[in-house]
C-alpha cells in the first residue's frame, strides 16, 4: 500500500511540476495502472461530493446527454474516490455520478485512492478547468485556489492552464465583486464584459447600482464602461492631445489588448490609462510589478 502511495504522489507532483499540466493523460494512468480487481462497484447513496468541488452550476442539457448514454451503454469510465468517514468522497468524475444517478442506476465503478486533502482540492480544479464550462466566477475561484495551494506565480499558473497572463489576472479580478453580483454573473443576468467593467470600480454601492441598470436598462458592454469611466473622461479632457499618429497603432493594439484599457503612443512616451486604484494595481499585477 506504501508503495502505491508514493506512486500516486510521483504522479501528482509529475503532474503538477510540468509547465503544461495533462488531467486526462494523469486520470488516463491511474485507471490504466489499476488491475481489474481493483476496480469496484460503490453504491450511489455512499458517495459524497469533494468538498474542493470549483462547480456550482452544471449545465442540465449536457447532463441529460450523459444520462441518455449511460442508460444506453452504461458507466465505462470509473470514477476515482477517496474513502471518508462516512461512505466516500468523489475525486474526480463527479458528473457521471448525477448522470448516473438520474439514470437510475444504484452503483457506479470506482477506483479507491488515498489522495491527501491538498491533492483532492488539486484535481477537482484540474479537472474542471480542463473538461468543464465553468462560468467565470467558477474559473476565477479555481485559478484563486491554484495560486494559493501550489505556491505559483500568475505567469507560471498560465503556462500549466494554457490561459494568457492577463486573461488570468481579469478573470481573478472579478472576485473584487460583491458576492451578489457574483451570483447574477453565475446566473448569466451579467455578461463577463459587464462583470469585467464592475470589477475596475472600488465603490460597492456603485457597483450595486451600475448592475441594477445593466438588468432594468439593458446597458450593452459599451455603455458601462462609459459609465464606469465618466469622471476620468472629464479630467482627460481638460488636456490639449497632440494629434494621433498611426505609426505605433499595432503596437497600442497589442498593448491594449494584454492590458485590457486605453494604451497611446506619442512623442516617444507611451501612456497607459486606468480608471482608479483597483484597476492600476489590476495592470501593474499584469505587468509583474511589485511595490514596497
Amino acid at each position: 500500500m506504501e508503495t502505491k502511495k508514493r506512486a500516486l504522489g510521483r504522479g501528482l507532483e509529475e503532474l503538477f511540476n510540468t509547465e503544461n499540466i495533462d488531467f486526462d493523460s494523469f486520470e488516463k494512468n491511474i485507471i490504466e495502472t489499476t488491475p481489474r480487481d481493483e476496480i469496484v462497484e460503490i453504491n450511489l447513496d455512499e458517495l459524497r461530493v469533494n468538498p474542493y468541488q470549483p462547480r456550482q452550476i452544471f449545465d442540465e442539457d449536457a447532463l441529460n446527454e450523459l444520462t441518455e448514454s449511460i442508460k444506453e451503454h452504461g458507466v465505462f469510465q470509473p470514477i476515482i474516490v477517496k474513502k471518508s468517514i462516512k461512505g466516500y468522497e468523489i475525486i474526480a468524475g463527479e458528473r457521471r455520478v448525477r448522470a448516473a444517478k438520474k439514470a437510475g442506476l444504484t452503483k457506479i465503478p470506482a477506483i479507491i485512492r488515498d489522495f491527501s486533502d491538498e491533492e483532492m482540492m488539486e484535481i477537482a480544479l484540474l479537472e474542471n478547468l480542463q473538461r468543464e464550462n465553468l462560468t467565470v466566477i467558477e474559473e476565477a475561484y479555481a485559478y484563486k485556489s491554484l495560486l494559493d495551494n501550489l505556491g505559483i506565480t500568475q505567469d507560471e499558473l498560465s503556462k500549466k492552464v494554457g490561459k494568457s497572463r492577463s486573461h488570468i489576472t481579469n478573470i481573478i479580478g472579478l472576485l473584487r465583486l460583491p458576492e451578489d453580483i457574483q451570483k447574477l454573473v453565475n446566473n448569466g443576468k451579467i455578461s463577463m464584459g459587464h462583470a469585467r467593467a464592475l470589477s475596475k470600480l472600488e465603490d460597492e454601492e456603485e457597483m450595486h447600482k451600475i448592475a441594477n441598470k445593466i438588468i432594468s436598462e439593458n446597458i450593452n458592454v459599451r455603455g458601462i464602461e462609459e459609465l464606469t469611466q465618466k469622471d476620468n473622461i472629464k479630467k482627460t479632457n481638460k488636456i490639449k492631445r497632440e494629434p494621433k499618429t498611426n505609426e505605433f497603432k499595432y503596437v497600442e493594439d497589442l498593448l491594449r489588448d494584454k492590458l485590457d484599457t486605453r494604451v497611446k503612443i506619442t512623442d516617444k512616451k507611451i501612456e497607459i490609462s486606468y480608471v482608479n486604484t483597483a484597476d492600476l494595481n489590476r495592470i501593474l499585477e499584469i505587468l509583474d510589478i511589485k511595490g514596497d
